[in-house]
This record gives C-alpha cells, structure tokens and sequence, in this order.
C-alpha cells in the first residue's frame, strides 16, 4: 500500500474550504495533517471572516482534525503575513508535509500568489475546486447537506440584509445578476456550522451586525454550548477511503 501523502488544508472556516475539505477526504489519497487558518490577533477573530477564535476550533473538532492558527496583526501587509505564513509550513514541511490544499475557484492572480510563495518553500498547491461552475457548485454544497450562514457581506455589491442568511435555495434566489453564487470575488464570506463528515453540528446563536470600512457588513455569531455527541463513523467520508 503506498503511504498517503501529508498535506495541511487551508481552512477560513467558509464553504468554499469546507467543500474542499470534503473532497480531499472523500478522495482517500492524503493525509490531512491539520487545517490551517489566519486568525488577527488584535481581534481574536479569523481574519477576513471575523469570526472568533472559538468557534473556529469547535469546527475543527467537528471535523475531529487539529487546527495551526497563523495569528498576525490587524494591520499585518503582506510582508509580515507572507513571513508569519512561512515559519509555520517551514514547521509542517519538517514533520513531512508536502502541500497546502485551498478552497479557490477560479482567481488566477491568487492561485498565482499562492504557487509562488509555496514554491519558496519547497511546498506546492492542490486546488481540488478549481475551474468548477459556482452556481453549480453552490448547489452542490447544499445538495451533500452542509449547513452555513453568512457572516460578511460586501454592501457595495449585496444588501447589509443577506448578512446572517443560511446559505440555501432561497439565498441562491435572492442573489442578483453579477454576484457569483460562491462569493469568489469577495461578495459574500460564510461560516459553515454542519456537514457530511462532521461529527456534530457548531451551535451558536445570531449576535449584532456591525459595518467597518464603510462597506463591509458583519455578522457577529456567538457560541452556543456545544453538543458533544458523536455522530457514527460512517458519516465521515475519509472512513470510505
């Protein structure tokens, strides 16, 4: 039997990375060493996403896989992320790790930048989404069950309203012309609380919106306690491998 590579997956938290997650383990071929995700230090919260810290790690629980936390702050450039990025995959390519997997669709110039910097590091990429139709895609992530809520909404292009919305039929009904049904280009950012191989669902409650930049809408959603009951084995698509 040849041994299963180690790779480490990048994880937001979102759908897109939660799909890829379920790829890469329904796919049996690697060995997914931990997720990894960049978490602003000033904030507590994923970066981007501003999700906080705990909810990050009962996902990862859910997923039953342990979670590295690059931790930069909140007016990090790319220099210092690229440099904090970098010491810790130096630490996974020493324990045997030989990629990173990313959730991207279909953004050229990030893959790019993405491949660049890993290949600094001796490291390469695995984009088990790309090139697939989002609208296609999207459906597909409903379809397999997973369960997720919108957490951040550009105003400029969608209404402060679709804020704290589940990603569902009636979602993808309401998005207008020129959005992409996935949010590639930064329209929408979601926080994924449930899905096949997960072994419980991340339980929380809606808190306050709050807008910063001038355009960039939050959803804040707060932790619920967590229900610790497993779900059996054979939910979780890497025991199909």
């Amino acid at each position: 039997m040849i041994a299963k590579k180690k790779i480490v997956l990048s994880w937001s938290g979102g759908k897109d990375s939660a799909l890829a997650a379920y790829e890469i383990l329904k796919e049996g071929r690697h060995d997914v060493a931990a997720l990894l995700t960049t978490v602003t230090e000033d904030y507590d919260r994923v970066s981007m996403h501003g999700v906080r810290r705990v909810l990050l790690e009962a996902q990862a629980r859910a997923l039953n896989l342990p979670v590295r936390q690059v931790l930069i702050p909140k007016d990090a450039g790319n220099a210092q992320y690229e440099e904090r990025m970098a010491s810790v995959l130096e630490d996974f390519k020493a324990q045997g790790v030989h990629a990173v997997a990313f959730g991207d669709i279909f953004l050229e110039d990030l893959r790019a930048y993405r491949e660049n910097n890993l290949a600094r590091l001796g490291l390469r990429g695995i984009f088990p989404l790309w090139k697939r139709e989002t609208g296609a895609l999207v459906k597909d992530f409903i379809r397999l069950g997973f369960k997720a809520v919108v957490v951040c909404v550009d105003t400029q292009v969608l209404d402060a309203s679709f804020a704290g919305a589940e990603i569902n039929g009636d979602f993808l009904a309401r998005l207008s012309a020129g959005v992409d049904p996935c949010g590639e280009n930064g329209e929408f950012h979601s926080f994924v609380y449930d899905g096949p191989g997960w072994a419980r669902p991340v339980p929380f409650t809606l808190g306050e919106r709050v807008v910063r930049d001038g355009h960039f809408c939050f959803q804040d959603i707060i932790p619920a306690a967590e229900d610790m009951s497993e779900r059996p084995a054979h939910d979780n698509p890497a025991a199909k491998s």
